[in-house]
C-alpha cells in the first residue's frame, strides 16, 4: 500500500479543492480524502507540490529491437518515468518492424521485464512499413496493439490508406498518420524558408505536410473513419484540422514540444539536434501550433522522442538522421512555453499530457486521479528550476537542442501501477 499525504490534486477537469490524501492499493486509487490511514503503507508527503495524473505519450521511439545502440526499452523507460510519463506508445520503425504479432509480443515481454512504465507497441500499417501491403491488423489487435502507423513514412497510396482506415475500424485500431509527402520533401533537411536559403540547406516545404493532412481529412469524411495526425508543425495544417473538427469529423492531432518551442532560426548553429522530421518551422507556424493547443484543435502533446547515437548525429547536417530526445524535457517545455505565458492553464496542460491521449487511444482507467482508477501519478515541484545538462539525461542518447536551457517544473516522484518508479534525488 502507498499513501500520498497533503496532495494538491490537479486533473484536466480542474484542481480538487483542498489538500487530500490518496490511498493506493493493488495498483489502484482506492480512497481520496482527508486524514486517511493505511496500516503498513509507505507514506509520501506531497506538501508544497502538485499531484497530477501520470503523463501519456502517444509517440515514442524506443529503437528496440534492432538499434539498441540508440535506445533500449529499459533506457527509454527510465527516461519516461524521469519525465513523469507512466504510459508510452512505441513506434514500429524498429528492425524488424513491428508488423507482426511476434514482434509486438517481444516488446510487451521486454517492457514487462523492465517493469517501470506501461509500454504499448504500435503496429505498422503496412508490411515492413513499405507502403505496399497491409499488415494483418486483426493479429496486431489480438497481440495487444491499440493503434497502427507507418511513422517515419506517410502511407502515400490513397487507395491503400482508404483500406487501412476501413480495416482498422473493423479491428478497433486507431490509425496514426505521419504527414510528410516524400515527393515534395525531396532532399529537404529543414524548413523551406529564407533561413534555409541563407544557410545553403535544402528546404522541406510546409505543403509536404498539408497535402497529406488534407487528403486524409477527405478520406475520414468519406468513410466516417477516425484518423490521428502526428507531430503537426504548420499553420495550414492547424487550419485544416480546425475546419475538419468544426464539420464533426473524427480527426485528432498531436504537437511535439520542439514544434512549439523552437523555430527554424534554431538551425543557424547547424546543431544536428535541431534536425527533425517534420522540420522546425517559422515563427508564424509556432504561433499557430500554440493557438491550436489553446483552442483544442490540437488535442494532445506527444514528444516524438527520437534517440540517435552521437556518431550518427555528428555527421554533416545533410547526412545526419532527423530526431531529438524529448521525454525528460517535455513538462519543463510545456511550463515554459505554454503554462507560464498563460496559453494553457495547468489543468489544460494536464489534459494535453494525460486525459486527452487516454481518450484518443482508448486507455480506460488512466489520465485522471480518481477513486477506482489506475494509480499512475506524477508528483511535480512546479516552482523548481533546473538546468538541462547533457550528463543528466538517462536516455541512452543525448541528442537534445535544449541542453543549457533553464526550465521550471521538475518531476519529484513518478508512480506507475501503484509502484514508485522514480524519485528525484537532487
Amino acid at each position: 500500500m502507498l499513501l500520498i499525504r497533503n496532495a494538491r490534486i490537479i486533473n484536466a477537469a480542474g484542481e480538487v479543492p483542498g489538500l487530500k490524501d490518496i490511498l493506493i492499493e493493488d495498483g489502484k486509487v482506492t480512497r481520496i480524502g482527508q486524514g486517511l490511514t493505511g496500516a503498513g503503507s509507505v507514506v509520501i508527503d506531497a506538501a508544497g507540490k502538485a499531484v497530477l495524473p501520470g503523463f501519456i505519450d502517444l509517440h515514442v521511439h524506443l529503437r528496440e529491437p534492432g538499434r539498441e545502440d540508440k535506445e533500449t526499452i529499459a533506457s527509454g523507460s527510465r527516461a519516461a518515468v524521469k519525465g513523469g510519463f507512466t504510459s508510452i506508445f512505441a513506434m514500429p520503425n524498429t528492425k524488424p518492424a513491428m508488423d507482426t504479432a511476434q514482434v509486438v509480443q517481444f516488446v510487451f515481454d521486454q517492457a514487462k521485464k523492465v517493469g517501470l512504465v506501461n509500454v504499448y507497441p504500435v503496429g505498422a500499417i503496412t508490411k515492413n512499413r513499405g507502403g505496399e501491403q497491409l499488415t494483418e491488423m486483426m493479429d496486431l489487435k489480438r497481440a495487444g496493439c491499440l493503434a497502427v502507423t507507418d511513422d517515419g513514412n506517410a502511407v502515400m497510396n490513397a487507395g491503400l490508406m482508404r483500406r487501412a482506415l476501413e480495416y482498422a475500424r473493423m479491428a478497433e485500431l486507431l490509425v496514426m498518420q505521419h504527414c510528410q509527402d516524400p515527393t515534395l520533401t525531396g532532399a529537404g533537411v529543414m524548413n523551406e524558408s529564407l533561413v534555409c536559403t541563407k544557410l545553403g540547406l535544402k528546404g522541406d516545404p510546409t505543403v509536404a505536410e498539408t497535402v497529406i493532412v488534407a487528403r486524409d481529412i477527405e478520406l475520414a469524411h468519406y468513410l466516417g473513419a477516425a484518423v490521428h495526425f502526428m507531430h503537426i508543425s504548420t499553420a495550414r495544417s492547424v487550419e485544416l484540422i480546425r475546419r475538419a473538427k468544426n464539420e464533426g469529423l473524427k480527426v485528432t492531432a498531436e504537437a511535439a514540444p520542439h514544434h512549439f518551442s523552437l523555430t527554424d532560426e534554431a538551425v543557424k548553429g547547424f546543431d544536428t539536434a535541431t534536425k527533425v522530421a517534420p522540420p522546425l518551422r517559422s515563427a508564424r507556424d509556432v504561433a499557430a501550433i500554440k493557438e491550436g493547443l489553446k483552442d483544442g484543435t490540437i488535442d494532445c502533446i506527444a514528444t516524438d522522442h527520437a534517440p540517435h547515437t552521437q556518431e550518427d548525429k555528428e555527421l554533416d547536417f545533410d547526412a545526419a538522421p532527423p530526431g531529438l530526445i524529448g521525454l525528460e524535457t517535455a513538462f519543463g517545455l510545456v511550463m515554459k512555453e505554454l503554462v507560464i505565458p498563460g496559453i494553457l492553464t495547468l489543468p489544460q496542460a494536464v489534459d494535453k499530457l494525460s486525459a486527452a491521449p487516454a481518450r484518443i487511444i482508448g486507455l480506460t482507467g488512466k489520465g485522471v486521479i480518481a477513486e477506482g482508477r489506475d494509480a499512475d501519478i506524477v508528483i511535480m515541484d512546479l516552482e523548481k528550476e533546473w538546468l538541462v545538462r547533457r550528463d543528466d539525461f538517462v536516455s541512452k542518447s543525448k541528442n537534445s537542442p535544449f541542453i543549457g536551457w533553464i526550465l521550471k517544473g521538475c518531476v519529484d516522484t513518478t508512480i506507475c501501477g501503484g509502484k514508485v518508479v522514480y524519485q528525484d534525488v537532487h
